[in-house]
């Protein structure tokens, strides 16, 4: 028997009325878990929606500040958690994640509300999860994704613009990875109904964000909450976040077809000390190019650099502060993580550090040329 679990949502800025209607037959008391500025942003608009119902909603309860397993056993800790009927999640990705982790451990239905259009968190049944010093340990799978994802597109607007983009290089790594590392069953047609979904989703990302990229970027700068953006942010939570659901077997690790290599490059990163102190979605858009580069898939690379230019996506290593004396580190953390085997045909650490270095060359003669 298999079960598979996929996203529900709502989008707008007024997507909060419906949220009783949705989650009333879950139960009254609700555990409500995030970041303080995500619950400042957006529990004033949330209580308003719920006011007159018989929803009781805790104290807002910070998540501790990274996504590890360590702050996940906190909050199961805590009575007002462990006596809720359901989970809300606000906030960003390792908020998100770690709220999962926790409702996971209870087995406590979950709801998310991001505040931010930089990942698919909120709608993926994995959970990223770190060491308390910020380096990735490993992937936590709860039953089941959120019940329903409510992206108040308002909110949204006004986050940090720098969190839309960081979302977008991220969520552009769905098509080049999830086809990288399915190809051979692709080719054999030895995949799965679900996996053989995901990976016909992932290309709907691409198209979305370079045709609306732009646009969106300059919306969330003026706090405007345009079309492009709630398109931009659809594509970064919803279809990326499908495309994670349907991809990953997360019961019998029958399959997993995800991420690859260019996450791989940012798991590497978060051991080098300049690179760590850059964005997820940052990071994974510069391991964008190393796969491409790896995977000598050079026109395609070359014809997203004027995309990564126009968007001030990194492009070389000074970029994400990336010194040569660090590449031996990265690669060799890289090594470690289990998406270094969601590849084709296996690589080498040579390989992957001679693309690394190609990539950088590659787009520091483009952007010489390109002035």
């Amino acid at each position: 028997m298999s079960t598979l679990y996929l996203p529900a949502w709502s989008i707008g800025p007024d997507c909060y009325q419906e949220v009783y209607d949705i989650v009333r037959t879950y139960g009254k008391k609700v555990a409500v878990i995030g970041g303080h500025t995500a619950m400042s942003k957006s529990l004033p608009k949330l209580k308003a929606a719920l006011q007159g119902t018989d929803l009781e909603l805790s104290e807002p309860i910070w998540f501790g500040g990274e996504a590890s397993y360590e702050n996940a056993a906190m909050l199961e800790a805590l009575p007002e958690v462990k006596n809720a009927d359901m989970v809300f999640a606000i906030g960003g990705g390792r908020a998100m994640d770690t709220a999962k982790c926790a409702a996971g451990h209870l087995d406590k239905p979950l709801f998310a509300f991001p505040t931010l259009g930089s990942n698919c968190a909120s709608c993926t049944t994995l959970c990223v999860m770190y060491y308390p010093d910020g380096a990735m340990k490993d992937l936590y799978y709860p039953k089941r994704c959120a019940i329903h994802t409510f992206m108040d597109s308002e909110i949204i607007a006004n986050s940090p613009a720098e969190y839309l983009w960081a979302g977008i290089g991220d969520s552009l790594a769905k098509e080049f990875e999830s086809e990288f590392a399915a190809r051979n069953d692709l080719a054999d047609f030895k995949i799965q109904h679900a996996p053989l979904m995901g990976t016909a989703i992932a290309r709907c990302c691409t198209p979305a964000f370079l045709n609306y990229g732009v646009k969106a970027m300059e919306q969330i700068r003026n706090h405007e909450d345009g079309y492009e953006l709630q398109q931009v942010v659809l594509g970064i939570v919803i279809t990326a976040g499908m495309v994670s659901n349907l991809t990953v077997e997360t019961h019998n690790n029958d399959y997993f077809y995800n991420d690859s290599i260019a996450h791989g490059f940012y798991y590497g990163c978060t051991v080098c000390p300049g690179a760590h102190k850059h964005l997820h979605g940052e990071v994974v858009s510069l391991g964008i190019l190393v796969l491409l580069t790896l995977d000598k898939q050079f026109a395609q690379r070359d014809k997203m650099f004027p995309f990564y230019k126009a968007l001030g996506l990194p492009m070389t290593m000074d970029d994400i502060e990336l010194p040569l004396s660090d590449l031996p580190t990265l690669v060799d953390k890289s090594a470690t993580m289990s998406n270094w085997n969601y590849v084709p045909t296996p690589i080498t650490k040579e390989q992957f550090t001679q693309a690394i270095l190609d990539t950088d060359a590659a787009a520091k003669a483009w952007l010489a040329a390109n002035k």
